[in-house]
């Protein structure tokens, strides 16, 4: 038997099969990840299921021994973003004002669906107050901090902040965060992991504390490629997964340059162009140009606003408007209030733009898939922000930027690690597909990720 440090830190593919070989115990895995939860230095988990993970353990060491296990993930420890109900435990959405809210009564769908895959959940981690910022900031249960900086506390990317940090810092192998901007992808960036966002209602949000009902989606936050693709398959209740990994040779690559290059970090389009010369060198065909939707989108933003905003508005007004306004974070009641601003005028204008841009797009890239830095820098210094309402506000839109893209227009995006820019920190590439190609841009990853760890191995 492995002892449970040397298998905690592998892969939850991996760690899958490390189980079903009987190389570790479930239950010796969960106990040790348990273990180093309950000493956490940072606030990453917000709530522990101990005794939910144990049974779960239990349950799953039992049909391993009789050669059953429900999924490649049986016996796989998770951590879920505070936006999912498990029952018995408060979802507070990373809120002061729901600390206290009567407990779930039944799980979100999602995790019903990773339960029925024999997965173990670890608990509940943290996030931006309901999830609305890039960075992962929160004054009312503290900042995770990014296990990868070593000059200054630096951020762990927003809204899904727990998820980045648990999975970077070894306390739980995957977990499940929600994206309605970059919230998956951006503290993948910034943790140097790999995250997925799918298409929107791809994966059900029945259960799940809402942000926008619009562009909301639901994924995981993992160490490779092979664990988003299983993932994906658990959260949708599939019997299996249909990705098929696909050659580079048969890859086409459409680099935009409209908005989403625009004042990167040098060090992180040093990487960027690495990667796609990598990717050129092993038979992709890489074309770039301008991408007016991108710029039209961006243009749209400015004019009118977002659409997140007036959806988040619709959730919130009572409670922003109300006397408990002061008990919420004043940069998300910012954000928040920018939507009561908008008028009916700016939402339809937005809402149908955002259809016809889809279509354009779709139409423009002609099945090739598309490519850009996750994140135009690396992760920021905490102190910096926490200082500065305006800077914070700046670096935030900054930072979700180019993730934006794929939400407004509805883009699968897969985030990969693809090296390390100022102060060591993590970059990553962005590929995405247009609507309903998660399938082909989960299995184009496959092949990208490894070249991509090829080429690291050679540095």
């Amino acid at each position: 038997m492995s002892d449970p440090e040397s298998v905690a830190g592998r892969s939850a593919a991996s760690i899958g099969r490390a189980l079903q070989a009987r190389e570790i115990s479930p239950v010796a895995l969960a106990e040790y990840l348990l273990d180093g939860i309950g000493n956490q230095t940072s606030p990453v988990f917000l709530s522990i299921t101990a005794d939910r993970a144990l049974k779960e353990a239990r349950a799953a060491e039992k049909r391993i021994a009789s050669n059953r296990p429900l999924s490649p993930l049986d016996g796989v420890p998770v951590a879920w973003k505070d936006l999912f109900d498990l029952e018995g435990l408060t979802t507070t959405a990373g809120s002061d004002v729901y600390r206290d809210a009567p407990p779930a009564t039944e799980d979100a769908t999602v995790a019903s669906n990773l339960t029925a895959a024999g997965m173990v959940s670890l608990g509940k981690v943290n996030l931006t107050e309901f999830a609305y910022s890039g960075l992962g900031l929160n004054p009312h249960y503290g900042t995770p901090v990014n296990p990868r900086g070593k000059d200054e506390p630096r951020v762990p990317g927003g809204s899904s902040s727990g998820c980045g940090v648990a999975v970077a810092s070894g306390l739980a192998p995957c977990a499940i965060g929600t994206d309605t901007g970059g919230s998956v992808r951006i503290p993948s960036a910034f943790n140097g992991i790999t995250g997925f966002k799918p298409t929107i209602d791809r994966v059900s949000s029945e259960g799940v504390f809402p942000l926008s009902r619009t562009l909301d989606t639901v994924g995981p936050l993992a160490r490779s490629v092979e664990d988003c693709i299983l993932l994906d398959a658990a959260l949708r209740g599939a019997v299996s997964a249909t990705v098929v990994r696909r050659p580079l040779r048969e890859l086409s690559i459409f680099v935009p340059e409209s908005v989403v290059l625009d004042d990167v970090e040098p060090e992180v389009m040093k990487n960027f162009e690495a990667s796609l010369a990598c990717l050129e060198a092993r038979g992709a065909t890489i074309r770039s140009g301008p991408v007016p939707v991108f710029s039209q989108a961006a243009k749209l933003a400015e004019e009118f606003g977002s659409i997140a905003a007036v959806d988040a508005y619709v959730e919130h007004c009572d409670l922003v408007d109300g006397p408990d306004v002061s008990r919420v974070d004043s940069r998300v009641v910012d954000r928040i209030l920018g939507g009561k601003r908008m008028s009916a005028h700016a939402l339809a204008t937005l809402q149908r733009a955002r259809l016809q841009l889809i279509r354009e797009l779709a139409s423009m890239v002609d099945g090739a898939l598309i490519a850009m830095p996750t994140v135009p820098h690396v992760a920021p210094k905490i102190g910096p922000l926490e200082a500065d309402k305006a800077l914070f506000h700046r670096v935030n839109l900054k930072t979700l930027r180019n993730t934006m893209m794929g939400n407004f227009l509805d883009l699968p995006g897969l985030a990969m690690p693809n090296g390390v820019g100022e102060a060591n920190m993590p970059t990553s590439f962005l590929l995405s597909g247009t609507a309903n190609q998660d399938d082909l841009v989960l299995g184009y990853g496959l092949s990208v990720q490894a070249a991509f760890e090829e080429l690291q191995s050679d540095r």
